[in-house]
């Protein structure tokens, strides 16, 4: 599976956990896994079950960062679309070294004109740009 396709994926396993928590993931993966129409690979699987824990565990710090970026929003009152895609991107950003900042971004952005609604592509691009910029990544 190629690593848009992988973001994809990812992106709605951090979807589900906003309405399931932690504790009703590992069942709520599994069920995912089951509801797709297109095969996903052992190492696939294996990969996301991987890499979305990983990004739970950084969420505080994730949020944190978003709250302090986005003047007068706290996460809260974030679309939960866009809180997830935000989440990912700024996984990837701060804590992934294989993945380019701009690649984040703009994968971040696509995903946000595929899912989110009319002003996420912008709220998202500005949010990470500006985490860019204070980051210095």
């Amino acid at each position: 599976m190629n690593r848009r396709k992988l973001r994809e994926h990812l992106f709605k396993l951090i979807y589900l956990y906003a309405f399931n928590g932690i504790d009703a993931m590992p069942e709520q993966i599994d069920l995912y896994f089951e509801g797709l129409d297109e095969v996903v690979w052992d190492e696939d699987r294996t990969f996301l079950r991987d890499r979305f824990f990983r990004i739970t565990e950084k969420i505080p710090e994730i949020d944190a960062r978003l709250n302090e970026t986005a003047r007068g929003w706290k996460t809260n009152r974030f679309g939960s679309c866009d809180l997830a895609i935000l989440r990912l991107a700024v996984y990837e950003m701060l804590y992934d070294e294989q993945i380019p900042q701009g690649v984040a971004i703009n994968e971040a952005v696509e995903l946000a004109k595929t899912y989110g609604g009319d002003e996420s592509p912008a709220f998202v691009n500005g949010i990470l740009g500006e985490i860019a910029r204070t980051a210095g990544v």
